[in-house]
């Protein structure tokens, strides 16, 4: 069992959340995951109308499920009294969230193609921002009873065996990440080179990009995953590398890139290899490659 505590130190000391920011807010978050993926497991599996599947003006698909696990999500953590921004939620104006110091970024169902699949390959996105930057990260993977939980400044780490669960609450801090494995797990690079993309989202600016790394790279495969889950592939030391040249938004990107920066892995826009920006007046993310923390070639 891993010696968490001494990790983390004493909880006063956080740099970015007090101790008592740390000890309600963190556990509210993850218990939000647990809540949201059991409201989607609720529907997951239906093969007929049951999907509800309709296009929002992006024409990108929403059903039910996406629909009840923002509601689960949002009513959890409504209680703090902490501004949430949900890709389900109210469209707010970028006059009302400019200013905001600290918020939620949610996405209560990351894959929904996938869901609508049958895949398996979806998660709940959870982000804590500070400053316009993530500081607390959760990605939960329900159909693998899997979740990643980060703080900005004291590490990533993963828990396996995670249920989703309709009534969690009660956890303290020291609840959430008792038992749990830092990451990265493994910190040797891939031979062959292993390069993620998205399965659902595929482009041929992303093709492009992807054969520059394997003409420098000979060899390197290409592992095709849904959702926010490929952040944390590369947290572990699965993948080496993510490459996206396709839309996202900044609730699919949040978490996963905090739990990958904590494993000393980076997020970059393409072409620019620049960082990114948070609450933008658009939400829309630039293109985007990312690296684990062994393989950071330019």
């Amino acid at each position: 069992m891993c010696k968490i505590f001494s990790i983390f130190g004493d909880m006063e000391d956080g740099k970015y959340l007090t101790g008592a920011q740390r000890e309600l807010l963190i556990p509210r978050a993850y218990e939000a995951a647990l809540r949201g993926g059991a409201a989607i497991m609720e529907h997951y599996g239906r093969r007929d109308k049951a999907l509800d599947v309709d296009l929002k003006r992006d024409l990108s698909p929403i059903t039910e499920a996406d629909r009840a696990a923002h509601r689960a999500i949002r009513e959890w953590l409504g209680p703090m009294r902490v501004p949430v921004l949900s890709e389900e939620g109210r469209e707010m104006r970028f006059d009302e969230r400019r200013d905001w110091e600290m918020f939620w970024l949610v996405d209560p169902l990351d894959g929904t193609r996938e869901y609508i699949k049958g895949t398996g390959e979806f998660t709940v996105n959870i982000a804590l921002m500070v400053d316009h930057r993530p500081v607390v990260g959760i990605i939960f993977v329900p159909v693998l009873q899997k979740i990643y939980v980060c703080e900005k400044g004291h590490g990533s780490f993963v828990r396996s065996g995670v249920a989703p669960d309709a009534a969690a609450g009660g956890l303290s801090w020291r609840d959430v990440f008792e038992g749990a494995s830092r990451l990265p797990l493994s910190t040797e690079v891939g031979s062959p080179l292993r390069i993620a993309v998205s399965r659902s989202h595929p482009s041929p600016e992303t093709t492009a990009y992807v054969a520059e790394i394997q003409a420098r790279f000979p060899g390197a495969v290409v592992i095709e995953q849904g959702s926010s889950y490929k952040f944390g592939l590369l947290a572990e030391g699965a993948v080496d590398c993510y490459v996206r040249a396709s839309p996202t938004y900044e609730w699919d990107t949040a978490a996963g890139e905090v739990i990958l920066s904590e494993t000393g892995g980076t997020t970059s826009s393409l072409p620019e290899l620049e960082k990114f920006a948070y609450n933008k007046e658009s939400l829309l993310n630039p293109w985007f490659v990312c690296r684990s923390g062994s393989f950071q070639e330019s």
